[in-house]
């Protein structure tokens, strides 16, 4: 029994391992953040109160119908005979709006608009959740590749200085150039502890976006680009900034703002024009003292049917208001689109401009890294034999660990580029 528990806890524990060291990709993340994001629930829960609303305006259609029931007891002390009298009074009442000034229709066309409008700003905030995703997700693959690099320029720092510990002992350094090597040392080991500060926090990030509680930690999976990837061409940038216009899932929803806002000028005109309702109702009542219960109630039996025609003459200008409000928020409706429509183009174009600048970067920075890495080699050989002094020998070190930080910048730059723009020609983003 004893062994068998013993098993099954080593059996727990290496699945909570194994769970604890699964790796997210980039897709594993949004299809979590779709089901889980708080942002896009509440706006779920929009959607939701929106086809309510749209319910309701349809159901303006039906007929309405409510029963009412009185019931009365009065005391009159000085009169003369039964001083207690009990009344009841039981009916039906039904209504109709025959016409109402096309208000009833286009309040439900408003509402079917602002139901597809809901749709669309959830839309909006997952693809705002998704290139925001991209962005930190690229942001600790760089963090990640940063602290490889600080760790080599940390292990390189503690080989020189202990090769400058040995030449100073055999008189070949002075005190003062050892000094130099052992704090650039202590320089490169505080960079790469800041590295891997930087990369935790920027997994905290990943972890708020995917709404995570403290205790749950995350891993991503690594994603490798060659030179060729990086440096792809990009396509022509007023076919992009067509297929943005598009695909863009708010300037949907700003067109169907400005159409609810032409429905909006109707509906409000609409107070202004005549009401036709139709009513009908069935009652009876009873009445003691006087017949009994049955006889009272057959003898009140009523019945009512009637027409009801109204038309509005003076209103204190509210349907002259509404109607000049309703036209303000269709003049803001298109200032809104417009607006959008900038945006995309500023967006687009920074976009490319980012792209090529790091791709360009990216070119000189593989070159810098050639000459940095050859010059560094060199003067490690040198210093080794003792022919370099400190100050070339830091400087060749710094002038390494800058250009390949320079390097690996430029490459998530020009990648982070091109996945944007992709996303704003297809709505989608497809990492590895």
């Amino acid at each position: 029994m004893k062994s068998s528990l013993i098993s099954a806890l080593i059996i727990l524990s290496t699945g909570a391992t194994l769970s604890a060291q699964q790796q997210w990709s980039y897709r594993e993340c949004v299809n979590y953040a779709k089901e889980h994001n708080i942002s896009l629930q509440k706006s779920r829960l929009l959607e939701e109160s929106a086809s309510y609303d749209l319910e309701a305006a349809q159901a303006q259609w039906q007929p309405s119908l409510d029963f009412a029931t009185t019931q009365g007891l009065t005391n009159t002390p000085w009169k003369n005979g039964d001083k207690n009298t009990y009344s009841s009074n039981y009916g039906f009442n039904a209504g109709w709006t025959v016409w109402n000034g096309g208000q009833r229709e286009n309040t439900i066309k408003r509402n079917k608009l602002q139901t597809e409008i809901s749709k669309l700003n959830t839309t909006d905030i997952m693809r705002t959740i998704e290139t925001d995703l991209l962005q930190v997700y690229l942001n600790i693959l760089y963090a990640k590749e940063s602290i490889a690099i600080y760790e080599e320029a940390a292990n390189l720092s503690k080989h020189q200085t202990e090769r400058a510990e040995q030449l100073m002992l055999s008189g070949k350094l002075s005190r003062v150039d050892y000094a130099q090597l052992a704090s650039q040392y202590e320089q490169d080991k505080y960079a790469l502890v800041n590295a891997q500060g930087i990369y935790d926090t920027r997994r905290m990030e990943l972890k708020k976006l995917l709404e995570f509680d403290i205790e749950n930690d995350i891993e991503i999976t690594p994603i490798s680009w060659d030179d060729a990837q990086v440096l792809s061409s990009l396509p022509a940038i007023e076919d992009s900034y067509r297929l943005a216009i598009a695909t863009d899932s708010r300037i949907k929803g700003l067109e169907l703002e400005k159409e609810s806002s032409d429905i909006d000028i109707k509906i409000a005109g609409a107070s202004g024009k005549p009401q036709i309702s139709l009513n009908a109702g069935i009652g009876t009542g009873y009445y003691a003292p006087g017949n009994n219960f049955a006889t009272g109630l057959k003898q009140a039996w009523n019945e009512s049917v009637g027409l009801t025609l109204s038309v509005p003459i003076f209103d204190n200008k509210k349907t002259k208001t509404a109607v000049a409000k309703a036209k303000v928020q269709r003049i803001d409706a298109d200032l809104d689109i417009n607006l959008r429509h900038t945006e995309l183009s500023q967006l687009v174009e920074n976009w490319y401009i980012d792209t090529t600048s790091a791709q360009s970067r990216f070119t000189a920075a593989k070159e810098q890294l050639k000459a940095a890495e050859l010059s560094n080699e060199l003067t490690n050989e040198r210093f080794n034999l003792g022919l370099v002094n400190t100050i070339e020998l830091l400087t060749a070190h710094n002038n390494l660990v800058e250009a390949r930080h320079t390097l690996l910048q430029s490459k998530y730059m020009a990648m982070l580029g091109h996945k944007m723009i992709e996303f704003y020609r297809t709505s989608t983003i497809s990492l590895p």
